[in-house]
């Protein structure tokens, strides 16, 4: 749950670099939320389905 709580933080930052008036690069900044977002929808989706999102440590 750690994983998907720290991602969720991690692509709200992301919007916030987005939107804030001095964003350089925006275009790239927009290929780059679209690529988080759907890392971070599937995380969300498999802790809500139960499944472990921590990999295990040997």
């Amino acid at each position: 749950m750690n994983k998907t709580l720290l991602k969720t933080l991690i692509f709200g930052l992301l919007i916030l670099f987005i939107l804030s008036p001095f964003a350089a690069l925006a275009s790239l900044m927009l290929v780059v939320v679209v690529g988080a977002f759907f890392f971070l929808l599937g995380d969300v989706f498999q802790a809500i389905i139960g499944g472990d999102t921590d990999p295990k440590k040997s």
